[in-house]
Order: C-alpha cells, then sequence, then structure tokens
C-alpha cells in the first residue's frame, strides 16, 4: 500500500503515525484497491466515537435527561457532523480513491467522508489505545459540543410538534428519487404537511434526505 502523508497525518491527528500502511487503509476506498479498505476500521472507530462522545455529554452535563443527552449525542456522531470534520481536516483531497469512485464525486460523499473519519479513529485506537483516540475526537468535536446551548432537537421531531401545535395532519414523506453509483448514491424525498406546504430536498441516504427536507420546510414555516 503506498505512502500517506505522514506530517499530513500528525498534523490533524495530534498522532506520529507508527504504522503508515494502517491509516493508508483508513483512506482507502473499496473502489481503489481490492487489498483493503477502511471498512473494518471504520466499524471500530464507530464504537470507539459513541463511547467517547457519550461519557463526554455525560459528564458534561450531569442534570440533563437521558433523551436530552440522546439528542445531543445523535447530532454530534452524525453521519454528516463526521463528514463536516473531514472536510475541515482536508480529508477530501487524501482520500484513496478508484477512477470511477472519483468521477462520481465519491470525495465530497458524505457518506464516504464520514466513514472515513470513523475509520481514522479506528486506526488511532489501534496503534494508541482509547486515551489517543479521545484526544482527536476532543479537539475535532470540541468546538461543537462548547457551542451547543441546548440539546438540539431534531428536524423531523420538531417539523411534528409544529404541525401539531398548528393543527396540521402530521408530515407525510415521499421517495421521489434515488439515483447515482451504489458508493454514492443520491436520495431525494419530498415532505408534506398536507393544506399547508411542501418541500424538497437531497441526500446520501433516505433518513439524510428526509432530515434535510424537514429542516427545509421548517425553514419556510418559520
Amino acid at each position: 500500500m503506498s505512502e500517506v502523508p505522514v506530517d499530513w497525518l500528525e498534523s490533524i491527528l495530534g498522532h506520529r503515525p507508527l504504522d503508515p500502511a494502517l491509516y493508508a487503509m483508513a483512506l482507502t476506498h473499496s473502489s481503489h484497491s481490492a487489498a483493503g479498505d477502511y471498512q473494518r476500521l471504520e466499524f471500530l472507530g464507530d464504537r470507539v466515537l459513541g463511547v467517547t462522545v457519550a461519557a463526554w455529554l455525560y459528564r458534561l452535563f450531569p442534570g440533563e435527561p437521558e433523551g436530552k443527552l440522546s439528542r445531543r449525542f445523535n447530532a454530534l456522531v452524525a453521519g454528516g457532523t463526521c463528514a463536516g470534520i473531514a472536510r475541515t481536516l482536508g480529508i477530501p483531497k487524501h482520500l484513496r480513491l478508484g477512477k470511477q469512485a472519483r468521477d462520481d464525486g465519491a470525495s465530497d460523499s458524505d457518506n464516504v467522508l464520514g466513514d472515513v473519519v470513523e475509520a481514522l479513529i479506528g486506526a488511532l485506537f489501534l496503534e494508541g489505545g482509547l486515551s489517543v483516540a479521545e484526544r482527536f475526537i476532543h479537539r475535532a468535536w470540541g468546538g461543537l459540543v462548547e457551542t451547543q446551548d441546548s440539546a438540539p432537537k431534531h428536524p423531523k421531531s420538531a417539523l411534528q410538534e409544529w404541525a401539531a401545535a398548528h393543527r396540521y395532519r402530521g408530515p407525510a414523506y415521499t421517495l421521489v428519487s434515488r439515483s447515482g453509483p451504489h458508493h454514492a448514491p443520491v436520495f431525494v424525498v419530498k415532505v408534506e404537511i398536507p393544506g399547508r406546504a411542501e418541500a424538497s430536498a437531497e441526500g446520501s441516504s433516505k433518513q439524510e434526505a428526509e432530515t434535510a427536507a424537514a429542516e427545509k420546510l421548517l425553514a419556510m414555516l418559520a
């Protein structure tokens, strides 16, 4: 597996890679090589991220009930959040992609970028243990956690509550289309409050598109 820029990795991870091949794998999409990709590391990193963020929120908000902690947690570990962090760290230009995947826009896919961030966390955990992975997560997610003044409400829940408060029927979601390659699908979803308004949005999963559509409709109704 070819070399990865170790100095860049150290600058974003806060840890000098001892096994560059491990981090190269974390940056490798299945379209690039049959020798190995990030999926197993992503599986591990997802769990490390989850337990780290859960423990962090538990300590930081000692008076909050489980429901509010869950809303904070879900917002922080969401694929879109992880993808945003990947972009901030400059990960897209270092992804190892096959030509077709690159041409199809995989380097800007929330699914791919979110998975790669989690794969890098998995690599950190394997090489340095939980403390090293935690330091990276606390630094990369710190601004997001510290600016959460209150537990965020999921857009779909907020839209449901708006409809109930204004005595409309609950929002109805319709899958309009699914397109794109397997590794970078695009879903378009329409949400409608019957008799009031509707909005459409796209995402890299049906759930992501529904959330984006709900958020868009809420903005229209505000």
